[in-house]
């Protein structure tokens, strides 16, 4: 029996009482990945990414581990919830426009002693001002750098269009603006490499595509590093104060560390391991979150159908997208078909084995937006089922 053959078992026995759609995380694969990512991560922390997470006992979970500290958070809403739950340390990851949150934020001598919040335009000093409603609370704020490797004069350029603060000067430029207006305080600063963190350099079957990405990558941290510590010495000089350089992501963990500049590690996907971090020489991880979809029809030879399964994920629409057929091996989707909004046929000598109301397991491309799906978790050790937790959407909180 093969491994995979064999976590095929254990899940069936697990949710054998369970009716599909059901999803689970294997505790064991998923602290295992915990300890790698520290492993990797060298000492410094590891801010958890909780939009790959999206699961407050989860959360938790991994914030009782040595090695990891405080949250990274994607909505303003999701961080006043946090922090109102009792998490002391929540960074928030992209700039808002939640006026109702900036006027509780300000508002709340707590809250704002817990959350800093993302800035990379003066405009957004003037939105959280306007939206203060009397609260005079100072705000915590961390600039973001734009990572984004340019090359031949900026004509071509490689990585997320995130914030326009490219060079050590325009995020010194507005760290000086911050510390010139009441009611801010700088601690810290921010840089995502997305383009050499969540970029697989190891594609099956292109290996030509995976050698340039693997140069690209190269290239890209380099000039990273030297630009990254450039940026945080300006800052300090404008705020000594300065608590935090944050950088990173699960596909770089290792080379970020390595960074003198950096001192802590923003990462979470690396706890489940979805299918877009199967194609990675930087690590290897055990896939950790997984759902069932049950078989409700037999079309024929060769085929079975389950019953919904049309759960991509974000970013350029294509089929590494999709969730991936997973368990038993050797099933695929039909070309003309794909993942469907209520049924998807499923093709393979394997389907010939499965019967109405089998289960068969699927991997998400990306994390936590699996957990947009579902309502619970089932955290499964060995073949049980030793607790079942609320999603975010099942506490009732779609932040987006």
């Amino acid at each position: 029996m093969t491994a995979r053959a064999a976590d095929r078992a254990r899940y069936d026995r697990a949710t054998a009482h369970l009716d599909a759609p059901v999803a689970i995380v294997d505790l064991d694969a998923f602290d295992a990945n915990a300890d790698d990512m520290v492993r990797r991560a060298g000492g410094k922390p590891i801010r958890v990414a909780s939009k790959s997470v999206r699961c407050r006992a989860l959360l938790e979970r991994v914030l009782a581990k040595d090695g990891f500290a405080g949250v990274m958070s994607f909505t303003l809403a999701e961080s006043l919830w946090l922090a109102r739950s009792g998490y002391e340390d929540v960074l928030l990851a992209y700039p808002s426009a939640d006026r109702a949150g900036f006027a509780e934020l300000t508002s709340d001598p707590k809250l704002a002693a817990v959350v800093t919040v993302m800035v990379d335009d003066p405009a957004h000093l003037a939105f959280i001002d306007e939206a203060r409603d009397g609260g005079r609370e100072v705000v915590r704020v961390c600039l973001e750098l734009d990572t984004s490797l340019r090359l031949l004069g900026g004509r071509v350029r490689v990585g997320a269009r995130r914030s326009p603060l490219h060079s050590p000067a325009d995020v010194a430029d507005l760290a000086r603006l911050v510390a010139r207006r009441p009611g801010f305080e700088v601690v810290g600063i921010m840089a995502y490499e997305g383009h050499i963190a969540g970029v697989g350099d190891a594609v099956a079957g292109r290996p030509l595509r995976s050698r340039a990405v693997r140069l690209m990558q190269a290239t890209a941290r380099r000039e990273l590093a030297e630009r990254r510590a450039a940026v945080a010495r300006a800052v300090r000089a404008v705020a000594p104060g300065l608590e935090f350089v944050n950088g990173g992501g699960t596909g770089s963990v290792q080379h970020t560390a390595a960074e003198d500049a950096v001192t802590e590690i923003g990462a979470g996907s690396g706890l489940y391991v979805p299918r877009l971090f199967d194609n990675y020489t930087s690590f290897s991880g055990r896939p950790a979150a997984t759902f069932a979809l049950p078989v409700v029809r037999r079309p024929g030879v060769g085929v079975v159908t389950v019953l919904g399964g049309g759960y991509p994920a974000s970013g350029a629409a294509g089929v590494d997208r999709l969730p991936v057929p997973y368990l038993p091996e050797g099933l695929r989707y039909d070309p003309q078909e794909g993942a469907g909004e209520v049924q998807t046929p499923l093709l393979g000598s394997p389907a010939d084995d499965l019967l109405i109301g089998d289960k068969v397991w699927f991997r998400h491309a990306k994390a936590g937006e699996m957990c947009e799906r579902f309502d619970t978790l089932h955290l499964v050790q060995g073949d049980r089922v030793t607790a079942t937790v609320p999603t975010y959407r099942g506490e009732g909180r779609t932040f987006l």
